[in-house]
């Protein structure tokens, strides 16, 4: 008897690679297919549960060994027929474990071409952890949010703001060049927010000759400017810190402070995992 797939994955190591396969392609579809395992593997416990009751109730009319294999492949057929029905068991479980996925870390999903985000991601705090530190001594901002509010800013270093010949500004916080600014500059388009709408604009922001010269430059204005006084004063926690400079006005972005945390957060947890 030729059964649906459905009933396979049990004892066939040939199913079970075909859908780990699946899965590192079409998790959903992987998902409903798993759910159905598991609703047929139940219903298959429950007819046979149903099946020794009658026997119990019946005695000798099931003790030839053929009428017994018979009787098992009929249940398992039986079995697979009732898996899959709308509003049955495997839609309840292919719920519960999407929900699951989702719980995931993002780490464990990501697809094989964002591989290479934590060696990136990595790579970014080695190179600013220098002039981060220094920039510390100045603030008494931690250095790991400085630097993590420099991924958010930058991208993790893939959107630095660069003049308009490719070259680069060296701007890792998006520091604006304001009428006080008599250095070099670089203009360029951006995202601010109106009213909470997104517009893009141009704007002038500040050049640098070095990414150590851009944190000092952060580092004087957090110290020097009484605008960020409270962002200084809050600095001993990451959403104490976040908020601090969502309130100072520091970006527009009215999810600026939850974007940000979100970061130092995420720059945490590489740097327990590199020490």
């Amino acid at each position: 008897m030729n059964l649906p797939s459905t009933s396979r994955l049990a004892t066939d190591t040939h199913s079970i690679d075909s859908l780990r396969s699946r899965a590192a392609t079409d998790p959903k579809a992987a998902i409903k297919e798993v759910a159905k395992q598991f609703e047929a593997l139940f219903m298959q416990e429950l007819m046979k549960s149903m099946r020794a009751a009658q026997e119990s109730m019946a005695s000798g009319m099931f003790d030839n060994s053929g009428t017994k294999m018979g009787t098992e492949m009929l249940d398992t057929q039986f079995a697979t027929k009732m898996t899959g029905l709308r509003g049955g068991l495997s839609e309840a479980i292919a719920r519960q474990l999407e929900r699951q996925m989702s719980a995931t870390p993002a780490q464990a999903l990501m697809p094989a071409a964002a591989a290479g985000a934590p060696a990136r991601q990595t790579a970014f705090l080695k190179d600013h952890q220098d002039a981060a530190r220094a920039a510390e001594a100045q603030t008494g901002i931690p250095a790991t949010f400085m630097v993590a509010q420099a991924a958010h800013e930058t991208g993790w270093g893939k959107h630095e703001i660069r003049h308009a010949d490719g070259s680069p500004s060296f701007n890792l916080f998006g520091i604006k060049a304001d009428a006080n600014w008599k250095g070099p500059v670089a203009e360029v388009s951006t995202t601010e927010y109106v009213s909470g709408v997104a517009r893009k604009v141009v704007a002038k922001f500040r050049a640098y000759a070095s990414y150590a010269e851009s944190f000092g430059d952060y580092a004087k204005l957090m110290k020097s400017s009484p605008r960020y006084a409270n962002v200084v004063a809050n600095a001993d926690s990451a959403q104490g810190f976040a908020r601090g400079l969502q309130r100072a006005g520091y970006a527009t972005d009215p999810a600026y402070a939850d974007k940000l945390t979100r970061v130092i957060n995420t720059t945490l947890q590489i740097q327990r995992g590199v020490g």
